[in-house]
């Protein structure tokens, strides 16, 4: 029997909910009983406790300006010494607002205009965004779609990351959205090549405690002392834990010098660049009490994951369902339907009533694709198939 509650959800409307709000923006009359599966922002309660160890910091504490205590520092490296056999040096953790803020100032530290930054797509969106923003050069190394997976196209790997205008890699592990943990093999041939290309490598992290039964999650950095030196490690108790509100991110750089140039790039948009006093005591709460929380919210992903894998299977055998090997993002190819995409998107948000993230805005490869965010109770995942099966057998 579970400890905790994952079954109640919260209505978000008009409380400054991102999902919540563009739900209600795309479909005005949408049901009030009806959650998005959009965003990676769970529909579950906070876990008891992070609200217990902050009304406590709230009773007895002052909201002064923030640094990032030893107390702090000794619950993140021990949840990456614990969790992820990784142990670390305690001034090895940098401190951003989030991870999307961490590779946008690793661009500006590591690259200059017109240079190259690698991404291996369909990826997570904002990555493109950091690229553009920045008046980088997109190196685009997409995936090779096998069966219910992804591989690495090597080859072109290689090629590219030989070109002297690479100069950076930024690499999803696991990988959003196509629910990819890399094995050891792939991820030491990633850091050889640039190792020997001199290429940056900026691994993003933030899902690595999701990891689906059968699949095991390996830290880049942990590969060896030289990937370690020529790396940063993005990593959040945001995801995990649900408090992406709370801004606090823990991004890991051994290497001295990559170090001090991040640091210095924060500082010219940023005087004194900190996180917030809450999030700091969120995330110590986190890594030193909610283990089990996180182990009881996991088997729930794998219970929903399946649930939807046995629906198509069952009633939509031509919508391919990719193997979810981490994260608790699903990746599903409806292409086979031959519904255009954004008219699907209208099918699925006017008439199914359902809101996932539309494949393309990870890239053109991800067209005809949806991501369907796993974290929420079972039965709004039951919900959202009858209505699915609803709605697509009157076009199909």
């Amino acid at each position: 029997m579970n400890k905790y509650n994952f079954e109640t959800v919260k209505s978000r409307y008009k409380k400054g909910s991102a999902k919540w709000d563009e739900m209600e923006r795309v479909n005005p009359n949408v049901s009030k009983n009806v959650i998005p599966f959009s965003v990676a922002d769970m529909e579950i309660m906070t876990a008891p406790e992070i609200v217990n160890a902050l009304k406590e910091f709230l009773d007895n504490e002052i909201l002064g300006y923030a640094s990032a205590s030893d107390s702090y520092k000794e619950a993140v490296c021990g949840w990456l010494r614990r969790r992820h056999n990784w142990t670390i040096e305690d001034d090895w953790i940098c401190n951003t607002h989030g991870v999307v803020d961490a590779f946008y100032t690793a661009i500006k530290s590591y690259t200059s205009e017109g240079e190259g930054v690698m991404l291996m797509t369909p990826v997570y969106y904002p990555m493109y965004r950091a690229i553009d923003a920045n008046k980088r050069v997109l190196v685009e190394n997409k995936l090779k779609p096998v069966g219910n997976t992804y591989e690495i196209d090597f080859e072109d790997f290689e090629a590219k990351a030989k070109d002297e205008n690479t100069k950076l890699l930024i690499l999803c592990s696991p990988h959003n959205p196509c629910g990819r943990v890399w094995t050891k093999d792939e991820l030491i041939k990633i850091g050889e090549i640039c190792l020997a290309n001199n290429v940056i490598v900026v691994s993003d992290e933030i899902h690595f405690d999701f990891v689906s039964p059968g699949y095991c999650h390996t830290v880049f950095a942990t590969l060896s002392k030289d990937f370690e030196q020529n790396c940063l490690v993005l990593t959040a108790p945001s995801k995990t834990f649900n408090i992406a509100g709370l801004q606090t991110s823990n991004i890991i750089i051994p290497n001295a010098m990559l170090r001090e140039k991040f640091i210095a790039e924060l500082k010219t948009t940023s005087v004194n660049p900190k996180c917030n006093i809450l999030g700091y005591e969120a995330c110590k709460a986190a890594y030193n009490e909610c283990d089990e929380w996180l182990e009881q919210l996991k088997a729930l992903i794998e219970k929903n994951r399946q649930t939807i894998v046995d629906f198509f299977a069952k009633e939509f055998p031509q919508i391919k369902v990719y193997d979810l090997q981490g994260t608790y993002l699903l990746w599903m190819d409806f292409g086979a339907l031959g519904i255009e995409c954004h008219e699907l998107e209208k099918i699925l948000h006017m008439e199914a009533e359902v809101f996932f993230d539309e494949g393309y805005i990870f890239g053109e490869c991800g067209e005809e694709f949806e991501r369907w965010n796993l974290a929420c109770p079972n039965k709004y995942i039951v919900e959202a198939l009858v209505r699915i099966k609803k709605a697509l057998n009157k076009h199909i």
